[in-house]
């Protein structure tokens, strides 16, 4: 039981038998003792001053003598005003430290088959487009909150849905019909998520060019030269073609598709991220547009003058929303309401979240709002993980312009300079470990720069602070378990499943009682769905540990118990920080 819990139900029990008072333990909750106080847990005792009728110091004073005489895993305690700060009997630690050496899934809960299923999706990429930095924060951030969940004891579906279809997916496929003369990714030497995304940045450049020359000649407003646009027209009816099944058009889009998916693959792959299950928007949003005509019959919906249809949300404090163009092709709305059908279809979900930036919080309020009009009852349900943008030292990104920080570039130049930084770490390694240790350290600093910020919150990259082996950076944590790794190795004779008779002090009690915090951190971060709160746990262990290790001697200690109690406290140590950086996608090398 956790020692939080221990204080809890002892209080519990002090205020019965000292006052006659039924208290329920899960209303008491022990703090950590500020540190300019002596003492492990604090116990605020105003809320009980109306049953002990005493006043503030008086009644911590007789509950702490209480907890003292009856509560073994109480060593001391002292009175401040109206706090009661416990320390914890060295006894208890060192029998916690060991329960933990010995418990393989510390923090970990396991699923059952009637463990809720939670289905996360994200990614969410456009086939007419490589992956970019804003992609990598929201796969980053949805991997670390599935991966968290399944360690709160969900059952977890990670699903993605392509965006294959649409007016952007057009607009690349007719620039290669037009400027592309049969280049391939075989021909070209590029991944082919790269040669599509060449080809969208083209057509936007010619469009724009296009809309200026009509502005230019008709004297007309951008509005009007943009809707006279012939390529822009050409565009629109390849869509037309596509949804009305034309097979040229849909033999080019299969091809082109099948390059974006290949260089997608090789993408996910290096981020160390995958899914159970991608939805295609080519095969959802017939499903999205029967349920909006549906809809439509049923009165749910409304149909304008010039075809399109609409759902009219002024009841719900919003406005009027296009579900089908005049012209009858889909939306993204609809889409992610034939996308909902299926899933719900072929997963007994209990909780369906969406990974997505803060830009589509509107989209999802209503999304929500027409799935319970449609009629499904899990609609009020869906939870929109909203989270802020990336934004970069020099401005946002912008994909029609060519402008974004490309995912693989990234993923390459942050693994280069993990290999500049760590040059003088490598001696004694060969080329190959040498090359592995620098991948995991310039994923692992990629990783936790953008996963220990808030995710509510906007946060701007700067790939120079990510690499550095001594700050609040996944390369400190990575060195700080390296180091433990290599005083275990060094370490003759010791044994993980010994116990130590030797009294913890004050620095190791507080490591064990900071190790013996992670289950409730991982539940906590499961929660409110927040993969920083883990980072910053395994910051702050790092940290503390580095502190120990400077003030205390390991290998070189000469009493035995407490050797083997410094060796015990370090590698359980490092497996929770192993432990917590899986949670945030990071690989832990063993060297560095």
């Amino acid at each position: 039981m956790a020692i939080e819990n221990i204080i809890a139900g002892g209080v519990a029990d002090a205020l019965k038998a000292l006052y006659g008072a039924e208290v329920d333990p899960a209303s008491i909750q022990p703090q950590a003792t500020r540190k300019e106080f002596e003492g492990n847990l604090t116990v605020v005792m105003f809320p009980f001053l109306k049953m002990s009728h005493k006043d503030p110091a008086s009644t911590a004073e007789e509950v702490g003598a209480w907890l003292k005489e009856n509560v073994p895993a109480v060593g001391a305690y002292n009175v401040v005003k109206g706090f009661l700060n416990i320390s914890v009997a060295p006894e208890y630690w060192n029998s916690l430290l060991h329960d933990i050496a010995l418990d393989g899934r510390f923090g970990f809960k396991e699923a059952t088959p009637d463990s809720p299923l939670v289905m996360v999706e994200y990614a969410s990429p456009n086939t007419n487009k490589p992956l970019h930095l804003g992609h990598v924060r929201n796969v980053l951030l949805g991997y670390s909150l599935a991966t968290i969940l399944k360690a709160n004891g969900y059952n977890v579906v990670k699903t993605n849905i392509v965006n294959d279809r649409g007016i952007h997916i057009c607009k690349s496929m007719l620039a290669w019909v037009k400027w592309g003369e049969g280049a391939t990714p075989e021909s070209t030497g590029k991944k082919g998520d790269h040669l599509i995304g060449d080809f969208y940045v083209a057509f936007d450049k010619h469009f724009r060019q296009e809309v200026k020359e009509i502005m230019e000649r008709e004297g007309c407003s951008k509005e009007e030269a943009e809707a006279k646009s012939p390529l822009m027209l050409e565009a629109r009816e390849m869509l037309r073609k596509w949804e009305a099944g034309d097979e040229e058009v849909r033999s080019l889009w299969r091809m082109m598709n099948g390059w974006v998916y290949d260089g997608f693959d090789v993408t996910y792959k290096a981020l160390g991220v995958d899914f159970d299950k991608i939805y295609y928007e080519s095969d959802t949003y017939l499903e999205g547009k029967d349920l909006v005509l549906a809809g439509l019959e049923n009165g749910k919906m409304y149909r304008k003058e010039d075809g399109s249809v609409w759902a009219d949300l002024t009841d719900e404090g919003l406005d009027h929303k296009l579900l089908l163009r005049a012209d009858g092709t889909s939306v993204y709305m609809t889409q992610d309401i034939g996308t909902a059908k299926l899933r719900y279809q072929d997963y007994p979900i209990d909780k369906m979240i969406y990974v997505v930036g803060n830009e589509q919080n509107y989209h999802f309020q209503v999304l929500s709002i027409l799935l319970d009009r449609l009629g499904f009852k899990w609609g009020k349900d869906l939870t929109h993980f909203s989270y802020g943008m990336v934004e970069l030292p020099n401005g946002k990104m912008k994909s029609r312009e060519g402008t974004v920080v490309d995912a693989d570039d990234l993923v390459a130049s942050m693994v280069a300079d993990a290999t500049a930084a760590s040059a003088d770490r490598f001696k004694d390694m060969t080329e190959e470990e040498a090359r592995e240790v620098a991948r995991k350290v310039g994923l692992g600093a990629l990783k936790y720069f953008l996963l220990k910020v808030d995710p509510r919150k906007n946060m701007l990259f700067n790939p120079d602070e990510s690499i550095d082996f001594n700050g609040n950076t996944g390369p400190f944590l990575q060195y700080t378990y390296a180091r433990i790794c290599s005083v275990v190795r060094r370490a003759e004779g010791f044994d993980p499943a010994k116990t130590s008779s030797a009294a913890p002090n004050v620095k190791e009690s507080a490591l064990i009682q900071k190790i013996a915090d992670f289950p409730n951190v991982v539940a906590e971060a499961g929660r409110v769905y927040s993969p920083s709160l883990i980072a910053m746990y395994a910051y702050d262990l790092a940290k503390e540990y580095n502190q120990f290790y400077h003030d205390y001697p390991i290998l070189k200690e000469e009493d035995a118990e407490v050797r083997q109690l410094r060796l015990l406290i370090s590698a359980v140590t490092a497996r929770t920080i192993k432990a917590a950086a899986s949670l945030l996608g990071m690989e832990m090398p063993e060297r560095m």
